[in-house]
């Protein structure tokens, strides 16, 4: 852990001198200052304006704001406890101004806001602290996570000029009928504690190592809304989000650095236009909305360098898929999803190259159920490989418990490539039932 710094003084938080009475100028200055000049020290703004992006930042406090600030000071170190352990989410290494501004611009400096805010904060994370925040990523989501990702494709992936991590998130591919399938609203829950406190709160406090200077605590985000219909944006699939928003909004505030939308279709950009005129200055001024690809890519290209970009958005890094994969179970190698909305019949072929090897599990929460085999798909004369496995979930029907899974390769083992691999499902309640089931195809070298 860093070493505490010396405790910032009003003249530091609003003339940029860090802590301390060392004068502006002093070459020695704590190197905790923002690791980019902030807008009114390029020159950029009059002298004593401050830009919607600097404002309630360490070295940008009114002289209003600092006397907030100190009072909060203080009343962080007499409660203590919980209330502070909820404030410090990401430890210490934040650093005492960037933690508590961060909070006070959540909630515009209005001191009892701030403190109600934390208080709620504090009760809402109560049940996953005794959990330590579910440092086990398969036990919190009650699947393998990625096919958690393939089916709602989102990862950490490089960081930004700045240091913050970059987040990569498609929601315009988002399959909430699969998710549905192999998780719970609660195993969503319990994976983005795990996702926050654990994933990207490493990320953090691993790039202040990497770069002392390295101060806020946030990230660039980058929502590629590329494919997204009027029909996606359901009820069902706004419950996934809203489940993880509302968690950062009140645990985790002020930690998006940048938003940059890209590929935004024109339904969406139309809208934009009329939420921008609902939100405060600085909170529109974090986010780009941009659908020209060469547009976007330049864009990114400012924010990140090439080498940290994915390969999939015009950089040389691990194209997104690949890091994906990295959440994948020991040894596997690629992964196949399909989802089957099933009503009587139906089927799907696996492609298995040589070399390869293939194992096929099937999640659902349909409790009238099917009977799966799997069969050469080459030949209508070929190998059965598996037959009549029953899968049908057999728990409870509510949302928040979780559905089942059968690996119906079990009892034949892995099946060996090259060849097509059909899956055939077969409803136990024919024509008049019908209920999705997920299969996942998780590929081996042989």
């Amino acid at each position: 852990m860093a070493e505490p710094s010396k405790e910032w003084t009003a003249s530091a938080l609003q003339h940029h001198d860090g802590p301390g009475d060392a004068p502006a100028d002093d070459t020695n200055k704590r190197a905790g200052l923002l690791h980019m000049p902030t807008v009114r020290r390029l020159g950029k703004q009059k002298k004593g304006s401050t830009s919607p992006m600097d404002w309630g930042m360490p070295g940008e406090l009114t002289k209003e704001e600092v006397d907030v600030f100190m009072k909060f000071r203080e009343i962080v170190e007499q409660r203590g406890g919980e209330f502070r352990n909820t404030i410090y989410s990401f430890s210490e290494e934040e650093g005492e101004a960037y933690t508590l501004c961060r909070w006070l611009r959540a909630r515009k400096f209005k001191l009892n806001d701030v403190v109600a805010m934390i208080e709620e904060a504090t009760e809402v994370r109560k049940e996953a602290r005794l959990k330590d925040f579910y440092p086990d990523p398969i036990e919190a989501l009650g699947a393998d996570p990625s096919i958690y990702l393939a089916l709602y494709p989102q990862c950490y992936s490089g960081v930004a000029k700045t240091g913050a991590p970059v987040f990569w998130s498609k929601p315009g591919v988002l399959n909430v009928d699969g998710m549905e399938c192999i998780t719970s609203l609660d195993g969503i829950l319990k994976y983005h504690w795990y996702v926050m406190m654990h994933d990207y709160a490493n990320r953090l406090r691993s790039q202040k190592v990497k770069d002392p200077e390295f101060n806020r605590f946030e990230c660039v985000a980058v929502m590629d809304l590329d494919h997204l219909t009027t029909a996606q944006v359901s009820q069902r699939a706004l419950n996934i989000i809203k489940t993880q928003t509302a968690i950062d909004s009140v645990c985790f505030p002020e930690t998006m650095q940048k938003m940059l939308i890209i590929n935004a279709p024109r339904f969406f950009s139309l809208s934009w236009k009329i939420i921008k005129g609902w939100i405060d200055q600085r909170t529109a001024a974090k986010i780009e909305i941009i659908s020209s690809r060469s547009s976007w890519e330049k864009r990114l290209k400012e924010l990140v360098d090439k080498d940290q970009l994915p390969s999939d958005y015009g950089g040389t890094g691990p194209n997104t898929k690949v890091t994906q994969m990295e959440n994948a179970s020991e040894g596997v190698r690629k992964m196949h999803t399909e989802l089957m909305h099933l009503r009587a019949h139906a089927s799907h072929i696996f492609d298995v190259a040589a070399g390869e090897e293939m194992e096929i599990t099937v999640y659902t929460r349909g409790t009238t159920g099917a009977i799966f085999s799997i069969v050469d798909g080459a030949s209508k004369k070929g190998t059965t490989y598996v037959d009549n496995v029953d899968v049908t979930h057999a728990g409870p029907t509510d949302e928040l418990s979780p559905p089942s899974s059968v690996l119906i390769t079990e009892s034949s083992g892995r099946i060996a490539g090259p060849g097509k691999i059909k899956v055939r499902a077969d409803s136990k309640g024919g024509r008049f039932s019908a209920e999705n089931f997920l299969l996942v195809a998780k590929v081996y070298k042989q």
